[in-house]
């Protein structure tokens, strides 16, 4: 049975393809069309992974999504009947309602000329995020806990796995959410594009912690392990907030109602300066955040008494709380898959869909390449078609290189304080760059992030930067000892190894770390483990490979990027390109 699955109508736009219960190809669709979290349906992801099995529409026995729109009926009646929403609002809903239930529509226009035939299976959104999570993690039984903004009118679920059984034991319905309570105070901070929330972790560890109180007038939680929020501080509930678009970036409306600002303050406006106010207020919501969320996981292991948990909805990208979960609860096996978001829910989708049509579709996750590949050849081509502007840019292209001496040579360069572009097999699926679409720096160098930034990324000086780590080495390192594979948490760096290790070590002492083992790329821990071999720091600076753009994709993005930024060294496959001085 060869089953696509989908998060569509909605950011971070994706497919994924599963052929007789096993993934062969997923991709977000941003990294095609070149637009941030892009909103709409993902017909290039699903072109990209047809081609991958050489497949077309016809082939395909059913389309998953992530969505159901008969979930939570009467809920919505409800909610409706009680007179807290707008008319704009309610009809917004329907419309999204309708737009849904036309994907046969869309695959006609995307795909012209070909029939699908098949059947169109809606999952449920928490319950595609609870398999997004748990079905592929490597636990035979494990907690299961979702939390996000909104998905087929609920924000949150907890529940349990055993086997290949999944059970929402728990939901929190709209109009609580912690991800709008999350994604609300990123506005007020002055951070309003889709997506911002991760400023705000990074600014928090520059603050303390002292508006809780106000933060606790916002934010209550609940006897029975959940949350409610003030509504008279927010507005999501009462009119059209743009969550669901056709196509392109997503738009968010202003979240927060006037009494936030009587609460704290006039909020800050995009671009004013950043003090200590703001500072404070992004720790205090990190901190809210956090006793909302290990508030529900205490609670949800005291039910289950398991040791294992998986995490996955937007707010399953909060690396910070991910990091502390083996800290502030009894779990100590926690899983967070590489795309934690609603582009996971492609997966989930799919793997419900599967069970229903009594295919297993049980995996362990344990890397996140799964999208485009290219070869040496396709590469080499590029390379001589642009030939001139690489000259012009005083570029010397070396090929086919061994492995062993492109790591040899990469690390070297590495240690003479060089900026590379690393291009390396399929593209990461999820939001981070994991070693095959990377930029990568010298971890021991102090002004690396300065150089970073004026050289390629433009970003706030308050965001930190990620390391790759051996995994062999990881407790040599880090407080805490664990597999990192998908970037997904954060440890505290020893403090007897933090001043080694500058550039990538948060102001508060903590990194976002990745662990890479042989087994899941041997390329990047061959570069890795040279660097280490020559310098005792058993760890790269990791950061996307993009300039305010999404990650690349193709080589060409990536020589684009290369060419147009200050990027010293790219290394695409086996071939290196050096930037003469």
């Amino acid at each position: 049975m060869n089953i696509i699955g989908l998060n569509a109508f909605h950011g971070d736009s994706s497919a994924c393809l599963f052929v007789e219960g096993r993934m062969i190809a997923a991709a977000e669709e941003e990294r095609f069309r070149r637009i941030k979290h892009w909103a709409g349906f993902p017909s290039e992801s699903i072109r990209f992974c047809l081609a991958q099995a050489d497949l077309s529409l016809s082939d395909i026995d059913v389309i998953a999504i992530n969505t159901d729109p008969k979930a939570a009926r009467w809920k919505k009646v409800g909610f409706v009947l009680s007179g807290q929403s707008s008319m704009a609002l309610v009809k917004e809903k329907v419309l999204v309602r309708r737009k849904r239930k036309s994907i046969d529509e869309f695959l006609r226009e995307a795909f012209p000329g070909q029939r699908f035939s098949g059947q169109v299976d809606y999952v449920e959104h928490h319950l595609a995020h609870f398999a997004s999570a748990y079905s592929v993690s490597p636990f035979e039984q494990a907690s299961i806990i979702s939390v996000d903004g909104f998905g087929d009118f609920a924000s949150a679920a907890t529940g349990v796995g055993h086997g290949a059984n999944l059970k929402l034991e728990h939901r929190v319905y709209f109009p609580h959410s912690l991800g709008i309570f999350y994604q609300a105070m990123t506005q007020y901070l002055g951070f309003y594009h889709y997506g911002d929330e991760y400023k705000v972790m990074g600014l928090a560890p520059y603050g303390e912690p002292v508006y809780a109180a106000e933060m606790d007038r916002i934010l209550q939680h609940t006897r029975d392990g959940l949350f409610t929020l003030d509504l008279n501080y927010f507005l999501h509930h009462k009119q059209p907030i743009g969550y669901e678009w056709d196509g392109g970036s997503p738009q968010v409306s202003r979240l927060y109602a006037p009494p936030l600002e009587s609460l704290l303050g006039t909020a800050r406006e995009k671009g004013q300066e950043i003090t200590q106010f703001h500072r404070d207020l992004a720790r205090s919501v990190q901190d809210a955040y956090e006793r909302a969320f290990f508030h529900m996981l205490n609670h949800m292991h005291d039910q289950h008494q398991l040791d294992a948990v998986t995490v996955a909805g937007g707010c399953g990208m909060n690396s910070v709380a991910n990091g502390k979960i083996h800290l502030r609860t009894p779990y100590t096996q926690v899983y967070v898959q590489s795309a934690a978001g609603d582009a996971g829910g492609a997966i989930g989708a799919a793997v419900v869909a599967g069970q229903r049509h009594g295919v297993s579709t049980r995996f362990h996750m344990a890397h996140s390449y799964w999208g485009p590949s290219f070869d040496a050849s396709e590469i080499k081509q590029l390379l001589g078609d642009h030939a001139s502007e690489l000259a012009a840019a005083q570029c010397e292209v070396q090929h086919d290189l061994d492995a062993s001496v492109l790591a040899d040579r990469v690390s070297d360069a590495i240690i003479e304080g060089k900026v590379i572009g690393w291009f390396q097999g399929a593209m990461e699926w999820g939001p981070r760059a994991l070693g095959n679409r990377s930029i990568l720096g010298d971890p021991r160098r102090a002004d690396m992030k300065d150089i970073l930034n004026l050289k390629i990324k433009r970003r706030e000086s308050f965001r930190p930067f990620a390391p790759s780590v051996l995994r062999e080495h990881v407790a040599d390192w880090f407080e805490s000892d664990a597999d990192v594979p998908f970037m997904m948490k954060v440890f505290q760096i020893k403090a007897d190894q933090q001043s080694k290790v500058p550039a990538i070590t948060h102001v508060d002492g903590s990194g976002r770390l990745q662990t890479v083992s042989k087994a899941q790329n041997a390329a990047y821990h061959q570069l890795i483990e040279a660097f280490f071999n020559k310098t005792q720091v058993p760890m790269l600076l990791n950061t996307s490979f993009n300039e305010n753009e999404p990650v690349v994709c193709t080589p060409s993005e990536a020589l684009d990027c290369f060419l147009r930024t200050n990027m010293d060294v790219l290394v695409l496959g086996s071939q290196l390109i050096t930037r003469k001085p």
